[in-house]
């Protein structure tokens, strides 16, 4: 802003009342009396500031009784309304009696009826704003006029004039818009003030006709208002300006060029103002041509975003339109109307496509009017503008995506037929770049397609689960844009929920025909409980793979990890998946150390099945068998060399699953102690080798020194439970194609019974999928395909659920044997007691020191079979603790 420049205002046109008008205070009598015939939109915004809630809907008498009882601040206006109706016209008349003239009190008693009944029906079908103000409006006017006894001839013209010219304007400013009241304002006062000359002259006599002419054109016209305001706001406007004209359309003087400067200065607050002068005055006419003419200049760079920020939060649409249509030919087209008593729509003012602002604005006026075609029509004329092109493929979208009631309808969509681009393309061709002008519009327009992509699969398929799936995704993807819809731009916002709710009309019509389909054969079962879970079953473990990924994929020195934790936890199932998300230059050879048995011919049979695996993995012939039984080290070491120079620039991870067998063939000299120290050699031998381990211990708790060279060389990541929203994931959805189900509340229970351990989960839903065609097929009952919570106790209460869990009970009772000893002990000891014992009480009870309790509570608690809660520990898997009551019972523990 130059020196010279005068700072903008920040106009503040809005009532100065900061508490709702009282019944018992006189003066907000005459407040409300100077609101209804002086300052309309005040009443408007009583009820925005004041009012409790709005009403939603038809309304019938008895609902808006009960509402206006319900909400006191708008019922106590309802009253004051009405009882300015009644006693105004009165005073009045009793005033003017007292001065001499004839009052007839019948006559005047009829017109305040008017104004009640008008008042009442206006209340009750349009609001209570706009009712107290038709409401006083007739009941003064016409009350006063049939009052005084000059209801006939040209008096009659005045009053009537009067009346129906304050009250349009009244209503206007209450709750029908700015442009629609300079429209109707214009149209009606000067086609009436003509029109009615003649017409009723002809008829009635030209008095009255012109008598009502001219009283209405006064009326909305205000020319004492504008004379008044003028004088007052002549030399500046200020943030609050004294008695600024709020129910006259005539343009105050210089009111165009001051704005224009605003806007050229800060168009961002400049068009607060505008939206302020609209909100709260009748000059729509200067706010348009100020708004004309800064677009008219602004740089084209520019212009489509602040046409976007001017349709942002409009107050009155029509300053978007009249920006783009000309409105000395709208007022043309109303001041036609008032002459032929008709309308013809195709004489109104039509947006212009003329300029690059005129058919921005027409843009965005069309979409906000429900007319993509024409909107894509105007935007492609400024297609060439920065975000042109963007409004353009949006408008066309939506042109497509509109007619669209049936399933059949939206199924089409897969390809967009872009008419008037001429091109045949899917939507993800075509978005234009980013940073998008409308993102949550392309965001809404991202999920619509989606849903064209689901309802394909739902017409499609032949799978029930799939078709099912798709159906409630594409239906939770419209709820998710019709509860984010306060979120879209005001201009396209209607739209796009239009068609939202279009399409899920067409979804729910279709939701019985595809749960009606019924199963028919034995569901084949997707879950897995003896080998690795592989592919698409393989579910969870994100944090692990991203680790993994940092450590193998994001560096240029690849790190040697070990994945620990006790049995049946997934270790070799994230080995064999992790490769799926290796790029092509990092290569994973998997081993399985139990397939070396117990190692007869020594290390040199180690050694040979890991070469076996990196051959296959990398096409690479391995050293012959009898080298490798006779020269293992030096052997094995030339042949990782020869991998290292045919690896280029690939990477290779050798995995080594089940590596607590290292510990046992060492323990039983199978292979020589020696053999960590050359393995660690390989692992700092080259930044593109490095070594995966998985098994049971840390290698801390590899106690033995032959360990330790591996101390300070490789990451130990923990492998544990399943998170819970994992674990539901993983049970409803184990296939594409599972026709089951479960209730939410049995897949809770599930994850309480098993904490997460992936291998009871995945036993419970094998066991539960085979009782579902137990009872369908081989029993033939009819039952729901959905599992409850009654299934899952059935399989549970079943010895034979814990005879084919007992890999994953027993594993977990024998590692409990080895290391810090006491451990079994505490295991019987909590057993019974589902929250758990303290340590005082396992002190006792297991007759432990306290050093070799703890020692054997923290052994425990890191191998995920207890954990401390309120200082009390507990098993953590139910099932396990009811495994150890059972066996306890039946003398199984040792």
């Amino acid at each position: 802003m130059s020196s010279t420049q005068k700072p903008i205002p920040c106009l503040d046109l809005a009532p100065k009342l900061n508490r709702p008008l009282s019944l018992f205070n006189p003066l907000d009598y005459l407040r409300l009396l100077y609101w209804v015939f002086f300052f309309p939109q005040a009443i408007r915004w009583y009820v925005e500031a004041f009012g409790e809630e709005k009403t939603e809907g038809e309304m019938t008498w008895q609902k808006r009784r009960d509402w206006l009882r319900q909400n006191p601040i708008k019922f106590r206006l309802f009253l004051q309304g009405l009882l300015l109706t009644v006693l105004t016209p009165l005073l009045i008349c009793f005033i003017l009696e007292q001065f001499g003239f004839s009052v007839d009190w019948w006559s005047m008693a009829f017109g305040v009826g008017l104004g009640v009944g008008l008042g009442v029906a206006l209340g009750v079908a349009l609001g209570v704003g706009l009712g107290v103000a038709w409401g006083v409006v007739w009941g003064v006017a016409w009350g006063v006029a049939l009052g005084v006894g000059v209801a006939s001839g040209v008096a009659w013209g005045v009053a009537s004039g009067v009346a129906w010219g304050v009250g349009l304007g009244v209503a206007s400013g209450v709750g029908l818009g700015v442009g629609l009241s300079v429209g109707l304002g214009v149209g009606l006062g000067v086609a009436s003030g003509v029109g009615l000359s003649v017409g009723l002259g002809v008829r009635l006599g030209v008095g009255l006709g012109v008598a009502w002419g001219v009283a209405w054109g006064v009326a909305i016209w205000r020319p004492e208002v504008w004379v008044i305001g003028s004088l007052f706001n002549l030399g500046s406007l200020q943030k609050r300006s004294w008695l600024f004209p709020r129910i006259t359309p005539m343009p105050l003087p210089f009111l165009t060029s001051r704005l224009t400067n605003w806007l050229k200065q800060d168009w961002h607050l400049g068009l607060e103002n505008a939206n302020e002068l609209l909100r709260y005055s009748y000059q729509f006419i200067p706010v348009v041509n100020a708004v004309s003419q800064v677009l008219a200049k602004t740089p084209s760079e520019y212009l489509i975003f602040r046409v976007s920020q001017l349709a942002e939060h409009p107050f009155d649409w029509n300053l978007v339109k009249f920006v783009s249509a000309s409105l000395g030919e709208e007022f043309k087209f109303q001041l036609l109307e008032g002459f032929l008593f008709c309308r013809n729509s195709e004489l109104e003012a039509q947006p212009r496509l003329d300029t690059p602002a005129h058919a921005a604005a027409a843009g965005f006026w069309y979409l906000h009017e429900k007319e993509p075609q024409k909107a894509a029509e105007a935007f492609a004329v400024v297609s060439s503008l920065l975000y042109g092109y963007e409004m353009c493929i949006l408008a066309i979208v939506l042109t497509i995506f509109k007619p669209a009631k049936t399933i059949d309808d939206i199924a089409t969509f897969a390809t967009l037929k872009l008419t008037p681009l001429q091109l045949d393309l899917k939507l993800t061709d075509l978005l234009p770049p980013e940073p998008y002008l409308r993102p949550q519009s392309w965001t809404a327009i991202k999920t619509l397609y989606q849903v064209v992509e689901d309802i394909n699969l739902i017409k499609n398929s032949v799978s029930l689960s799939t078709r099912s799936l798709a159906l409630n995704r594409a239906l939770g993807e419209i709820k998710g844009i019709l509860d984010q819809s306060k979120t879209l731009p005001e201009a396209e916002r209607g739209l796009i929920v239009d068609i939202a709710q279009n399409w899920q009309s067409a979804l729910l019509g279709i939701t019985e025909e595809i749960g009606n389909i019924s199963i028919t054969k034995k569901v084949i079962n997707p879950y897995i409980i003896g080998d690795p879970v592989i592919g698409k079953q393989f579910v969870g473990r994100k944090d692990i793979i991203n680790q993994l990924e940092e450590l193998w994929v994001s560096t240029s020195q690849l790190q040697s990890v070990v994945l620990f934790g006790h049995r049946r936890m997934g270790k070799t199932s994230i080995l064999r998946n992790i490769s799926t998300r290796l790029d092509e230059k990092v290569k994973l050879a998997y081993i399985n150390l139990l397939t070396v048995g117990n190692s007869i011919q020594g290390v040199g049979e180690v050694l040979m099945a890991i070469a076996d695996s990196l051959s296959d993995t990398l096409q690479i012939p391995p050293p012959d068998d009898e080298s490798l039984i006779n020269l293992p080290y030096r052997t094995f070491e030339r042949y990782l060399k020869q991998i290292e120079t045919q690896l280029g620039d690939t990477g290779l991870i050798i995995a080594l699953d089940e590596f607590e067998q290292i510990e046992e063939l060492i323990k039983s000299d199978r292979i020589p102690k020696d053999f960590m120290g050359v393995l660690r050699g390989m692992v700092q031998m080259s930044p593109k080798i490095a070594f995966a381990l998985a098994g049971l211990h840390t290698l801390e708790e590899m106690t033995e020194d032959y360990f330790n060279p591996f101390f300070a060389s490789i990451i130990p990541i923990r492998v544990s439970f399943l998170e819970r929203a994992t674990c539901r994931y993983l049970l409803a959805n184990p296939s594409e194609d599972f026709p089951l189900d479960y209730k939410p509340d049995a897949l809770d229970y599930i994850y309480d019974l098993t904490a997460g351990q992936p291998y009871l989960v995945q036993l419970i839903g094998f066991l539960l999928v085979r009782r579902y065609n137990d009872q369908v097929f081989e029993l033939g009952n009819n039952r729901d395909p959905m599992f409850t919570i009654a299934d899952v106790d059935g399989i549970i209460n079943q010895p034979e659920f814990y005879q084919n869990g007992r890999y994953y009970f027993t594993g977990v009772w024998q590692q409990a044997g080895e290391g810090s000893p006491g451990q079994q002990q505490i295991i019987k000891a909590i057993a019974p007691h589902p929250t758990g014992l303290d340590f005082n009480t396992l002190k006792t009870v297991t007759n432990l020191d306290p050093n070799s309790l703890q020692n054997a509570l923290d052994t425990l608690s890191r191998h995920d079979v207890i954990t401390e809660t309120d200082n009390h520990w507990r098993i953590i898997v139910e099932l396990f603790r009811r495994w150890v009551i059972n066996s306890v019972k039946l003398n199984l523990l040792t």
